[in-house]
């Protein structure tokens, strides 16, 4: 006897429509660029260095691994700061998607999934169009007589992909509230997925002094919620859990033997080699010169 199948039709929660462009840049330390809007989407990812972003009334400065939205008709401007020269990935594109009401005016700090994508974006470009990627003046993209079967649906998916990983992993719940229209069981972070999260931020900054409304910001997290998961999953306050990665990065670079400790402090943000020293001696009972000379160091590195 033959079994009735019956198929079901997948459901497409976002689909990208049409691509403009796709830009691989390399500035100079002193670029500039005055600034447009369109009637379309567009995403700028800083791969290397530091750039300044202006979109309509906000200035902010983006660092490697930051991606900002700008939304359909919005102004955006860019300024190197004079010190580094940015590299920078932009994609401007059409999606109707009401999801992408979550993508304006945000920035975020991406994952190595998403990095990921976007490799495969800019790798398949360079197989499918001839149009030169460092070229901010070309408004069209040309293709080749001849490309790889399925290059343009790769970038497509690609792109699809990035953005459903980026929508997936920052949406909280607390942020749904907002969006209920949008509330679906899969967007949903459970708290472990949050605490990962925010701990790869956290590594991805080990540079940099963060505030806890930075952290929430960038995370879209609650405050309130932010303390008590890490209270609950690793024992202390977010900032205390920072100043030890900081510390831990600390131990590692004094292995190595690379930089003197004011380097070291100065590497991971902190704001003098006196406070520094305060701060190591506080999570690690020692100072990083007793450190270095400790037993312990030889064993930490021998299990490295």
């Amino acid at each position: 006897m033959m079994k009735k199948y019956d198929s079901i039709t997948l459901k497409e929660e976002l689909i990208i429509t049409e691509i403009y462009s796709i830009h691989y840049f390399e500035y100079s330390k002193d670029f500039v660029y005055e600034g447009e809007s369109h009637d379309f989407w567009e995403l700028l990812c800083v791969d290397n260095g530091v750039i300044e972003v202006t979109a309509d009334d906000r200035i902010v400065t983006l660092k490697k691994g930051e991606m900002i939205f700008h939304k359909p008709n919005e102004f955006h401007a860019l300024r190197a700061n004079g010190k580094t020269a940015p590299n920078l990935v932009v994609i401007s594109f059409d999606c109707h998607a009401p999801c992408m009401r979550f993508f304006e005016n945000q920035i975020i700090s991406i994952d190595t999934t998403e990095n990921f994508y976007m490799g495969q974006i800019l790798t398949e470009t360079k197989k499918t169009f001839y149009t030169p990627l460092n070229n901010p003046y070309i408004c069209k993209l040309e293709r080749y007589p001849n490309t790889a079967f399925g290059s343009e649906q790769i970038i497509k998916l690609s792109l699809e992909s990035m953005l459903i990983s980026i929508f997936r992993r920052c949406f909280s719940s607390e942020a749904l509230l907002n969006y209920p229209e949008l509330d679906h069981p899969m967007l949903r972070r459970n708290n472990d997925e949050l605490v990962s999260q925010v701990v790869q931020y956290l590594n991805l900054h080990i540079e940099d002094h963060l505030t806890v409304a930075q952290i929430c910001k960038d995370n879209m997290i609650g405050r309130s919620q932010l303390q008590k998961l890490f209270h609950q999953k690793k024992g202390c306050g977010i900032i205390e859990y920072f100043s030890y990665l900081k510390i831990d990065m600390a131990k590692k670079l004094i292995r190595e033997n690379r930089y003197t400790y004011s380097q070291i402090a100065s590497l991971l943000g902190y704001s003098s080699y006196q406070y520094f020293s305060l701060q190591f001696k506080k999570y690690t009972r020692m100072t990083p010169s007793e450190y270095n000379s400790s037993a312990i160091s030889f064993f930490e590195n021998d299990k490295n």
